[in-house]
């Protein structure tokens, strides 16, 4: 199956209630692994890189490797760029083929987030591609300031910001924050479905990565349509290949401890799914 848009996803998650996992890869096996568990549980998914990521290794690789999983695939995936802090990085995915780009420029003014959005989504929307833009303060990464509940989304202004930029999805700030939790995370459940009745387009939630099933759970139910898992999928897999290297101490094949990590993170990525009710989705779509 080809390629999708990620707004043509979210569209029929949100008015279906429930959320796509979105999740970040870093290698074929990764990759693998969440086009397999999308596979097994007929589950729409999408597919990210960082811009980090991207850094690493050129998006036409990422492309080619989803594209090759794609080959006898029979569910709805989205190739998507995580974090693109640029117009030209946003130019770069499109033209490598991703069907989905984000623009971050949440740590700018609102007048200026608002300004960097509006561009990108004026090269996207004429083509078809999809644009995720982020509202507010998340957090949790180096070098990032903490706000609090100061930094959460503002109802009012998310509404003038997806009207006067376009935006096809917004990830919004309601007390997530990127990578692993030091303390308990404190959801504004309140604060999000405000969001969901003020703003046409689905709601994404980054900094998923260590939240409870209850908390997942209870974020779909008040109106998140796509979830974000990076972090949490690198633990597992960093450390499935430990684990493989105090099972096995002879081997020189890397396949042996690849393929162990393949494993445990397409369970993961299961699990995931699961939680955020996909689910068999996959079927009801008009595709």
């Amino acid at each position: 199956m080809p390629l999708v848009t990620g707004d043509f996803i979210l569209q029929h998650a949100r008015k279906n209630n429930y959320a796509v996992c979105a999740f970040n890869v870093e290698n074929m096996e990764m990759v693998q692994a969440v086009v397999s568990a999308a596979e097994e549980t007929g589950s729409p998914v999408i597919i990210q890189t960082s811009a980090n990521t991207v850094k690493y290794a050129h998006m036409d690789y990422y492309y080619a490797m989803v594209q090759a999983a794609l080959k006898h695939a029979d569910v709805p995936v989205a190739l998507h760029l995580d974090h693109g802090d640029s117009r030209d990085l946003a130019i770069q995915a499109i033209r490598s083929g991703y069907t989905s780009v984000m623009i971050d420029a949440s740590k700018q003014s609102f007048e200026d987030n608002m300004k960097e959005t509006k561009n990108v989504v004026d090269v996207c929307k004429p083509i078809g591609v999809s644009i995720e833009a982020e509202l507010g303060n998340v957090g949790g990464k180096v070098g990032d300031q903490e706000y609090g509940a100061a930094g959460y989304t503002k109802p009012n202004e998310a509404k003038e910001f997806v009207e006067k930029t376009g935006t096809t999805s917004l990830a919004v700030a309601i007390g997530t924050v990127h990578g692993v939790y030091a303390g308990e995370p404190n959801l504004d459940l309140e604060l999000l479905a405000e969001l969901r009745n003020t703003v046409d387009v689905p709601l994404v939630l980054h900094g998923a990565s260590g939240l409870s099933e209850h908390d997942i759970k209870q974020c779909v139910e008040h109106g998140i349509s796509k979830i974000n898992y990076a972090t949490e999928l690198r633990i597992a897999f960093t450390e499935a290949v430990k684990e493989y290297f105090t099972i096995e101490k002879d081997f020189v094949d890397p396949k042996k401890f690849t393929g162990h990590a393949r494993s445990i993170v397409k369970q993961v990525a299961i699990e995931k799914m699961e939680m955020c009710g996909s689910i068999n989705r996959a079927s009801t779509m008009n595709i």
